[in-house]
């Protein structure tokens, strides 16, 4: 008998993503016109698309209406062992300390900017440093991580700490260069997280399961519900035209869910894949600044990726729907590898 019946898992999964779903609707007017009387609101760039320009003043830091919805049904329904819970509340929760000081000086100076690069980089590397460090040592982690297609698991020794490191700084950052239209982090990463709900469910039922394992993953199952809900819920205030931004708060607490998940399921592999549409953000920011500082010419009309399109005559809806569908056929494709 599995350790966790699958009605029992089905019903901890489909609580959480309802909970999440409803407090952060619940919070949702109770928080934005907190920022818009805090005068938090949003500085769009100059350099940004000129259809942004008339979004300055939007409320930014909604990030909070998600990180009170994911928090809530993990703490309603945890059982048992918690460590892998732990680890994802504790990542998201420092990375997304480092984003609501990121908006809280944006805010207060009123300006674009807010942390320094070197101050980014510096708190960022040692988050990761830590969590990568944990995540090697735990018995149930440890440092090796599955191999898609090949069904092996791969030990990568000591080279797992700077490895999961480069994952964590990358993932964080990448969610956040997604952040650029409206809707679309929140509606992909509901995607993504719902994706790593599925993949708890189909470890949950392996038949040499450990117990001890099989408690964590459970409450792993609750944490993904709780982003999938959260994530739904304030798309109900960020769906164009946005009533709210999640700012670098809600793009690095997601960023920091989306690679607990990964970590704690030992599938950093498959994350490229689940995550595309995160990665292309990146690359094609990436490879816009290479190609202007080496050729003085730009490949896009605009990075990242998602600005590019909107330029190109795409609605910021349009734009969702296409990076969600994106978002969904791959984290399939993702699952489908797993068996």
């Amino acid at each position: 008998m599995f350790p966790i019946t699958i009605p029992e898992q089905i019903q901890a999964l489909s609580f959480a993503v309802v909970i999440a779903f409803v407090v952060a609707l619940i919070v949702g007017p109770i928080v934005i016109p907190a920022l818009l009387k805090l005068k938090v609101r949003q500085t769009e760039r100059e350099d940004g698309p000129q259809s942004h320009l008339k979004k300055s003043g939007t409320p930014s830091m909604g990030g909070l209406i998600i990180l009170v919805g994911l928090l809530v049904p993990c703490a309603i329904l945890m059982r048992g062992d918690i460590d892998f819970l732990s680890f994802s509340v504790l990542v998201t929760l420092g990375f997304g300390l480092v984003g609501f000081l990121d908006d809280y000086i944006k805010a207060r100076k009123h300006r674009s900017l807010g942390l320094k690069a070197y101050q980014k980089i510096i708190a960022q590397f040692g988050l990761a440093l830590i969590f990568a460090w944990y995540a090697y040592q735990h018995p149930l982690i440890g440092s090796s991580i599955f191999v898609p297609i090949a069904n092996i698991e791969w030990d990568l020794g000591l080279w797992y700490i700077p490895i999961t490191m480069f994952v964590i700084i990358g993932t964080v950052n990448s969610v956040n260069l997604c952040d650029g239209v409206d809707g679309l982090v929140s509606g992909v990463t509901m995607i993504v997280a719902a994706a790593f709900g599925i993949i708890c469910m189909a470890m949950l039922n392996l038949p040499d399961i450990e117990p001890a394992l099989a408690m964590n993953i459970r409450n792993l199952m609750v944490f993904t519900g709780g982003v999938a809900g959260a994530c739904l819920g304030f798309l109900r205030f960020n769906a164009h035209p946005a009533k709210v931004f999640m700012g670098d708060t809600g793009s690095f607490v997601l960023g920091g869910a989306v690679v607990a998940m990964a970590i704690a399921t030992r599938t950093m592999l498959l994350l490229p894949l689940m995550g595309i549409c995160y990665v292309i953000s990146s690359v094609s920011d990436i490879i816009q600044v290479g190609s202007y500082k080496l050729r003085k010419k730009r490949v896009f009309r605009m990075a990242p990726f998602h600005h590019h399109l909107e330029l190109g005559g795409m609605s910021e809806t349009q734009i969702g729907v296409l990076y969600m569908s994106i978002t969904g056929v791959c984290c399939l494709a993702a699952i489908m590898l797993l068996q």
